[in-house]
């Protein structure tokens, strides 16, 4: 079974947690998608950033807004364009006469999940706007820095077919990203409940509201989640598999056919933290292989650069990771 069906397949195990609430307004609003849901609260409890990539209705939005619907937090969409600026999303300073002075009025760049919604369609300048943000959790303007909130997360969303009038996004901003989710259709069943689910609400027979999570309560489920135990030969099995992505000659070579660039120090520090992550969610004890398994497609997808003779040869990013994951050897 590839990685991607074994997500299919694994539902969030939940135990009784300060995210039981949010797991349940979650769930009360998106059918299926398991994996995406499972992915965006291990970013949430990791203190990352997603990049969620898939077709048109697929529930990429709805999913954002979903999880901001369960925190008591400040939420905004932005929705990227070709003429966005820096300043729409920063924020900018107004002189004020009366005072004779310049005020810094903020953007949408402060709220604590900041949704934006397909991000490659607008230019790279906008896009770097959110490089510090997304890095240090702090803006600069002119020569002041202004904090963002503790819970922040950005979850962005992009389309993987259409690319008239859009930009790449630039290798620096997808390293920030935590994790690169790919949605896929949903199966039949799921997607005979979402019919279901469409009629109750257009009759007004909508789920009950669900008590919101607080901030309070995210900061303590990350603070659990960081100290779940993960092991020394796990940490060395981490490093093994982010260097065999910059030397792959070194572990096989089929990998050194289809890899040309490796993945970077962030990503040895996100898995770690996203399969702590996960463990907790699961309610399990310690770190597993299992669990770096679950999370290496996500966190590595975005950061390997693939070789020409990869794309000749149709080999996906997915498919070097579970080559990746095949050729270094479990402790």
């Amino acid at each position: 079974m590839s990685i991607m069906e074994t997500w299919k397949t694994e539902d969030v195990k939940t135990q009784e947690h300060q995210l039981s609430n949010l797991l349940k307004s979650i769930q009360n609003k998106i059918i299926g998608q398991h994996s995406l849901i499972q992915n965006m609260l291990v970013c949430l409890l990791a203190d990352g950033h997603v990049l969620i990539e898939g077709m048109p209705g697929l529930a990429k939005t709805k999913s954002a807004k979903a999880i901001a619907d369960g925190i008591k937090a400040d939420f905004h969409r932005i929705q990227f364009t070709p003429d966005l600026l820096p300043s729409d999303l920063i924020g900018t300073e107004i002189y004020i006469h009366e005072r004779s002075d310049f005020v810094f009025r903020k953007g949408p760049l402060f709220n604590h999940i900041l949704l934006a919604d397909e991000i490659n369609r607008a230019p790279a300048k906008v896009q770097s706007a959110l490089l510090e943000a997304m890095e240090e959790k702090q803006v600069t303007v002119g020569h002041k820095s202004y904090k963002l909130p503790e819970v922040y997360m950005v979850i962005a969303t992009q389309n993987p077919i259409e690319q008239e009038g859009t930009y790449h996004l630039p290798e620096a901003q997808l390293d920030r990203f935590m994790m690169h989710i790919e949605v896929e259709y949903p199966n039949p069943q799921d997607e005979f409940l979402i019919l279901e689910l469409d009629e109750k609400r257009s009759h007004g027979n909508d789920h009950l509201p669900q008590p919101l999570t607080t901030q309070e309560e995210v900061l303590a489920a990350r603070s659990a989640a960081s100290n779940m135990f993960v092991s020394e030969n796990l940490k060395r099995y981490v490093v093994s598999l982010v260097t065999a992505t910059r030397t792959p000659e070194k572990y096989d070579a089929q990998l050194a056919r289809w890899i040309d660039l490796g993945a970077s120090p962030r990503a040895t520090i996100a898995m770690v933290r996203a399969a702590k992550a996960l463990a907790w969610l699961r309610g399990e004890q310690y770190v597993t292989p299992a669990h770096i398994h679950s999370v290496a497609a996500p966190v590595l997808r975005h950061r390997i650069i693939p070789s020409f003779e990869s794309e000749g040869d149709g080999v996906t990013r997915n498919d070097i990771i579970k080559r990746l994951l095949q050729v270094v050897a479990i402790p």
